[in-house]
């Protein structure tokens, strides 16, 4: 404490001088001092890194950590270039490539450009999955990126262009990029990147953003909850006359709410509900969005019932009335055939797990599970509206590490659920199974069947997927308290 009472002393004399000082002088401070200004460079990679400082490489979890490198030998019209090289898919150090360059540091002032450029080439010819900038391990709050990137063995040039450069005042997420395997036998490629940087080209034009896709939805929730507006795009069209268009984050537009007491945007495109009718509408730099979401909210959200089984029973994935293993996560975001989006989140200050778009769906454990003492599956589960051919599901849960595709499954909905082995044959049902009603919880308490009947190895469980049947219209459901139990 002595010390630092002493340096506080110090420095209220110091300031004492400097205010005597200032107050002698007769110029005004501001004609002497400039204040510092973060760098305008627009440039990232010509034959090695520019101004991004020594700690400025981030792979992704699971990508191979050196993937990426300088080669000195290969560039565009110049001595080197990055080079990427996507691995196997079996590769133990990674099945993929991809990551983030970000400045070691202050961020750069991009306000001047409209586009990021680089030339490509590969070994062959392949479709990168994502490339962009904008992520930096953080907010990620300007984060813009194409897909599907087609490269071929020559070296192209490539333009990405910025939504509104207005808001990249101060922007530290420099590029990124995720790229895997192109074919059934997971084969490694390489790819270059060379002259990375931001232009000011002037040749983008006519930008058409969007959001929800550029759709006009309509959503009919409870009071109460929270939703995420969606489908953020804007194209342009390029210099050479071709349309282009980007996934854009939800921080580059501007959104209005009809009714914001019913209904309030916040910039991350997060909306908080309450009981009435709004429309969701936006613009980015000035230009009116194609799509808007309709908000139609009745009735408060029921939480869902509270279990009663013994907590020493219970190996509990999700719920608030008990303790949860580890979980990775509950979407896994499987492309290209998954449509589901959302996760967790919080109504009325429980913990719920809300889906939308719903096809199928995965939750993944940390650790594989053993589950050889416990005698069901349970979960509840809420839709908001039933329909006649909504009630159709299969529940599967799976060692993700086996060769069989299916371990069990279980079909839920209609007048009873269904039971059924690997192959597909219904051993079991089970009737008073079916949803009464849309926006009232439905608990399903679904027998594990032997493993001699099943397959399932109940030592290694690391994986529940549900997943909705071709015929059922499931689009939007709430899923709680979902754990294994013994009786």
């Amino acid at each position: 404490m002595k010390n630092i009472k002493f340096m506080y002393s110090k420095v209220m004399l110091l300031s004492g001088l400097l205010f005597v000082v200032m107050m002698s002088c007769e110029r005004d401070i501001t004609d002497k001092v400039e204040f510092a200004h973060l760098t305008k460079s627009g440039e990232i990679f010509t034959d090695s890194p520019i101004g991004l400082g020594s700690d400025f490489y981030f792979p992704y979890t699971g990508s191979k950590p050196t993937a990426w490198s300088v080669d000195e030998s290969e560039g565009y019209e110049s001595a080197a270039s990055m080079r990427i090289d996507v691995p196997n898919a079996n590769d133990p150090e990674g099945n993929y490539a991809g990551a983030i360059f970000r400045v070691d540091g202050a961020g750069r002032d991009l306000t001047e450009f409209d586009a990021l450029t680089f030339w490509a080439k590969a070994t062959q010819g392949v479709v990168i999955g994502e490339i962009g900038f904008g992520q930096d391990f953080g907010l990620n709050k300007y984060q813009v990126n194409e897909t599907d990137v087609s490269f071929s063995t020559t070296w192209q040039k490539y333009v990405i262009p910025i939504p509104d450069a207005s808001k990249l005042f101060d922007e530290r997420g420099m590029f990124w990029y995720s790229a895997g395997t192109q074919n059934t036998g997971g084969n490694a490629y390489s790819f270059w990147i060379d002259e990375l940087k931001f232009e000011k080209l002037g040749t983008i034009g006519q930008s058409r953003p969007a959001i929800q896709n550029g759709e006009d939805v309509v959503k009919n929730v409870f009071a109460g909850i929270s939703l995420e507006l969606t489908g953020f795009t804007q194209t342009f069209n390029l210099g050479n006359g071709i349309d282009k268009t980007v996934n854009v984050a939800p921080s580059y537009f501007d959104f209005t709410s009809s009714e914001p007491s019913i209904a309030f945007i916040n910039e991350f495109g997060n909306i908080s509900v309450s009981s009435g009718t709004a429309v969701i509408t936006a613009s980015l730099g000035g230009v009116e969005a194609e799509g808007s979401l309709t908000i139609n909210a009745v009735g408060q959200f029921e939480l869902a019932p509270t279990p009663t089984t013994n907590p020493s029973n219970v190996i509990s994935v999700f719920s608030d009335s008990y303790e949860n293993i580890p979980v990775d996560y509950f979407n896994g975001y499987w492309e290209p055939y998954q449509t589901t989006l959302g996760g967790e989140i919080i109504i009325n200050g429980q913990n719920v797990i809300k889906f939308t778009d719903f096809n199928f769906v995965g939750t993944k454990l940390i650790t594989p599970l053993d589950i050889s003492e416990m005698t069901h599956f349970s979960i509840d589960i809420l839709m908001p509206v039933i329909l006649p051919t909504d009630i159709d599901m299969l529940i599967v849960l799976k060692n993700e590490n086996s060769a069989e595709t299916t371990l069990q499954q279980q079909r839920i909905g209609g007048q009873t659920y269904q039971w059924s082995n690997q192959t597909g044959d219904i051993t079991d049902t089970e009737t008073n199974a079916t949803f009464e009603a849309g926006g009232v919880w439905k608990t399903f308490k679904i027998p594990l069947r032997p493993t001699s009947e099943t397959g399932l190895d109940k030592t290694g469980v690391n994986l529940i997927i549900i997943e909705r049947i071709k015929s059922s219209n499931v689009t939007d459901l709430h899923i709680d308290n979902m754990y294994f139990f013994k009786e």
